[in-house]
């Protein structure tokens, strides 16, 4: 029998009992409908982290802190040099310092003096009160302490200028409506005051030129300041008060750009053996992906046990068509079939089974999944343009159907087998 009838006899068979092939091909959409589902949220958000490390501009610096000591027996014991309880050098809720020791700039030296690093900037802190326009209303502001060393997703403006004497600011998009201007560009030149309280506990403002609007991001948060407006803000906030030697909460080391990634590798280690934390935004970015990766695993196991019971299934329905077709194949083997044909034919019919569980499943998961990402962009993920939730690349959905086929295959070699070895005699005379 050629090839081509094969398959055209495997495609009819596979219908006889059609409502055991249904729910076996049911079994197998589920796990195909899951698969290719989870696949396209880990495509979606490995995109999206993809593109805002690339637009931060960022790959050849470490931020890096003093990593806190630590003690085993009972708590660690005050350090006026390196208490940083009152100082203003803690960066709550910055990504990747946690909780540590301030920078001195005998610790800048040092870093400096590390083969492959170009230059080391102390990044300062100041805590703002307040952004008001005109005499407007008043809204906290947060200003991101790595603004001055990575760029923004701009929707109108310009990115900071960080040799600039002006003191330059990047607004968040949703504080545009809010200080009362007509659209993005309209913001773009303006003035806006910076409410700011110093270590006595007197509040004074400080005027800064909008030169950008950012759209809001998954990966940063708050407003961008140049170095010129940062270093104004601290300088108003210790309101002239010596509080002894430097102290920062982080710095940013600049590597050299013609290092390899492994290279980079063993730069970290040493800095990090030498008691310093060092990472990059690809390092600190990988803790989300590595959360999403956890969830989208839990998933695909859920998605890999309805794989393995639809496999079951299909031993299961194979099995039956070999018992009900006994004598059917003892005529087909009296008629010349070999035993191979026969594997053969009744391993196309688990392949067919296969390939219209996973058709349907990746089809059905393709139509929903791209409702639902459109749904979300426009609604609860409209803050954050750019990111498609679920995104469905054409590789990793025929590398599933691949899978699933090959798993329907495998299930069906058992009953193949068996009806490759059936007795031609014996078969005819079953009943």
């Amino acid at each position: 029998m050629r090839p081509q009838d094969l398959l055209a006899k495997a495609a009819h068979n596979t219908f006889r009992s059609k409502l055991r092939t249904t729910l076996t091909v049911l079994a197998l959409f589920v796990g195909a409908f899951t698969l290719t589902l989870t696949t396209a949220v880990g495509a979606g958000v490995t995109d999206y982290v993809t593109t805002q490390v690339a637009s931060l501009g960022a790959d050849d610096v470490f931020i890096v802190t003093r990593t806190a000591a630590t003690t085993t027996d009972g708590p660690t014991p005050y350090d006026p040099d390196t208490s940083s309880a009152s100082d203003g050098t803690t960066a709550p809720g910055l990504p990747g310092t946690g909780s540590s020791d301030p920078l001195t700039e005998a610790d800048l030296d040092e870093l400096a003096d590390f083969d492959g690093i170009v230059s080391v900037d102390p990044i300062q802190v100041a805590a703002v009160d307040y952004v008001e326009y005109e005499g407007g209303s008043r809204y906290e502001l947060t200003i991101n302490p790595t603004s001055s060393v990575t760029k923004s997703s701009l929707v109108a403006g310009k990115q900071l200028g960080d040799g600039s004497s002006a003191r330059q600011l990047i607004l968040p998009s949703d504080y545009v409506d809010a200080l009362g201007f007509d659209d993005a560009e309209s913001a773009i030149g303006s003035t806006v005051q910076l409410g700011i309280t110093d270590v006595l506990g007197k509040q004074h403002t400080v005027d800064a030129e909008v030169v950008g609007v950012a759209q809001e991001s998954l990966l940063s948060s708050g407003a961008g300041g140049n170095t010129t407006l940062v270093a104004e803000l601290a300088d108003v906030q210790a309101a002239g008060v010596d509080t002894g030697p430097a102290r920062y909460a982080i710095a940013v080391a600049h590597f050299d750009t013609t290092l390899t990634a492994a290279q980079v590798d063993d730069l970290k280690g040493e800095i990090t053996a030498a008691g310093f934390g060092a990472q990059t935004i690809q390092d600190q970015l990988g803790v989300i992906k590595t959360v999403i990766d956890g969830i989208i695993g839990v998933l695909n196991a859920f998605a890999i046990v309805a794989l393995l019971a639809a496999a079951f299934g299909i031993v299961n329905t194979l099995l039956m068509s070999v018992q009900e077709r006994t004598r059917e194949i003892g005529l087909m083997k009296a008629m010349g079939m070999r035993s191979g044909a026969v594997f053969t034919l009744f391993s196309l019919e688990a392949i067919v089974i296969g390939l219209l569980g996973s058709a349907i499943g990746a089809g059905a998961a393709i139509l929903l999944g791209t409702a639902l990402s459109g749904a979300l962009s426009a609604g609860p993920l409209a803050a954050l343009p750019g990111l498609h939730i679920l995104l469905f690349e054409p590789g990793s959905i025929l590398g599933i159907m691949l899978l699933i086929t090959a798993i329907a295959f495998l299930a069906g070699t058992l009953p193949a087998r068996r009806a490759a070895r059936k007795d031609p005699i014996e078969s005819l005379r079953y009943e």
